[in-house]
């Protein structure tokens, strides 16, 4: 039996998770938590052999978690369930320890195909990341830089960092784009996640050197 636990700040993915595996006869879901802070204090008690990771979450962001989790459990087996398709995050993930990436359209096969690859020790990625990073990888050979590794910001992300960069602050963003101050914060925090930075510093030196901006 294989046994997994779920991390997602959404209550409906888990449900809908739980559901998936509810009738796959060699894995177990027991347990789940909204964030993974919550998660560090449980996890070393349950000991679960794959844990499902999600990189859009409060206060810190799977890719950090990723990293602690597998220091903290060594031999835990995390898997990726995002919503990202960025080249870059499936990058960081991997390198932070993560076993398998998985995107949260994938369906059901994939999704236990993604448990019980990753339970054998080997990774995972599901048919739309593999390609992903496949094409990647010629691009890069191709090209021979680096570009194709940036992570691609929406319009709107665009427009935020923008106004960021020229030092403006989040309640002055918000009234000039004409959204809320917490719309602001999120289109923040994507960004973050996005390029892998820890805070705004970080994202103002990661959108000069590489131009996000434009």
């Amino acid at each position: 039996m294989i046994t997994v636990f779920i991390i997602d700040d959404h209550k409906m993915v888990i449900e809908g998770l739980k559901l998936l595996l509810k009738d796959e006869k060699d894995i177990e879901v027991v347990g789940h938590e909204y964030s993974a802070w919550a998660a560090y204090e449980v996890l070393p008690k349950i000991q679960p052999d794959v844990v499902l990771l999600d990189i859009n979450m409060p206060e810190i962001n799977g890719i950090d978690a990723c990293k602690h989790l597998t220091a903290l459990i060594p031999n835990l087996k995390i898997i990726a369930i995002t919503m990202h398709k960025e080249a870059s995050l499936i990058k960081m993930m991997l390198a932070n320890g993560a076993k398998g990436y998985v995107l949260k359209n994938a369906g059901k096969n994939e999704l236990v195909e993604a448990i019980q690859t990753v339970q054998k020790g080997k990774m995972f990625l599901d048919e739309i990341s593999n390609e992903i990073v496949i094409n990647t990888m010629s691009n890069s050979k191709k090209k021979n830089t680096n570009a194709a590794l940036f992570p691609k910001l929406s319009r709107r992300e665009k427009e935020v960092l923008k106004l960021i960069l020229d030092e403006h602050t989040t309640q002055e963003i918000a009234d000039k784009l004409f959204i809320s101050f917490g719309t602001v914060e999120t289109h923040r925090r994507n960004m973050l996640i996005k390029t892998g930075t820890r805070n705004t510093a970080g994202l103002v030196r990661i959108a000069l050197e590489y131009e996000l901006h434009k």
